[in-house]
């Protein structure tokens, strides 16, 4: 896997936010684009051995789209500059938590879950956790999870969700909007031999705690 034709497309493309260098690029993406999609291609009956709640067969379901959508941002570079993908049972789109890969030069990281569930989903999950409190607890607490995954990404409610109750002893657990994992990694993460060896051990880890959020969403 040619990692290096990844990160210099990449690095060029954060200097370069443009649509007319991207336009004069465009082979460069294709290929480094090519690259990733040969990985994940290979990557993804491993991750269905470990996990058979994955059910995607094509890789291109699971890559993101470099385009951004700007029209309700303020940033309006046209492009990400970074490559991710995400493994999740009926696809990256269907709601379920999964696992999330990310390569972004001097961000990279591996993740996972649920980022932003939509309403339905995220009062299913909170009551889910609300009905099976120590369950939840012993997977994220777990030592060996810890020290991979310290904490529940992204934003909190500074109060206790509607419809559940304030008193409850673990409430700061129904706060979170998301219920997402990150482990940063070095740009060299990428280029060991590895590779598919080293994301499945940590995708492992993260197994029962996208198993629980699935049970909800299911």
């Amino acid at each position: 896997m040619d990692f290096d034709k990844i990160f210099h497309f990449l690095i060029d493309l954060q200097i370069n936010n443009n649509r007319n260098w991207f336009n004069d690029n465009k082979s460069r993406y294709e290929e480094a684009k090519d690259e990733f999609l040969q990985f994940l291609g290979d990557f993804l009956p491993q991750l269905k051995a470990l996990d058979p709640q994955i059910n995607v067969d094509d890789p291109k379901k699971c890559m993101f789209r470099i385009y951004r959508d700007v029209r309700f941002s303020k940033n309006k570079a046209p492009y990400k500059t970074n490559f991710g993908a995400f493994f999740a049972k009926d696809g990256r789109k269907s709601g379920h938590a999964g696992y999330y890969m990310h390569i972004e030069p001097d961000h990279c990281f591996i993740g996972g879950g649920i980022y932003k569930p939509d309403s339905q989903n995220l009062k299913a999950i909170r009551q889910h956790i609300y009905d099976y409190s120590e369950d939840f607890k012993n997977i994220i607490e777990n030592n060996q999870f810890q020290s991979y995954f310290p904490e529940i990404h992204g934003e909190k409610l500074k109060r206790a969700p509607k419809d559940f109750p304030k008193e409850f002893k673990d409430v700061e657990l129904l706060k979170h909007k998301s219920y997402a994992m990150i482990h940063p990694v070095s740009n060299e993460f990428w280029a060991q031999k590895d590779l598919e060896k080293q994301l499945l051990k940590i995708y492992k880890i993260q197994l029962p705690f996208n198993h629980f959020l699935n049970e909800a969403v299911d």
